[in-house]
């Protein structure tokens, strides 16, 4: 039986957070709605324009831009 444990969620959200940062074209669609829900649920810190795009991208992740995906990984490591 191995002992490997399951990465604990802050550390993946902090992967992903990076990832944003660093290269949000390679989110997938998954990723980026993951993202914008973190940053709804930490709204009180987040900015209208953070939230405005966190809500566009749960909706259609597709259709936000990179320096968007950008913003809301810089708010998700702010968030920790």
């Amino acid at each position: 039986m191995s002992n490997d444990h399951a990465p604990h969620a802050s550390d993946s959200l902090h992967d992903l957070a990076r990832k944003a940062t660093h290269s949000p074209k390679l989110l997938t669609k998954e990723e980026v709605i993951r993202l914008a829900q973190h940053v709804l649920k930490g709204g009180e810190h987040a900015t209208e324009e953070e939230k405005e795009i966190a809500k566009k991208a749960t909706h259609n992740p597709e259709g936000v831009e990179a320096e968007q995906i950008v913003k809301l990984g810089e708010r998700a490591q702010d968030n920790k």
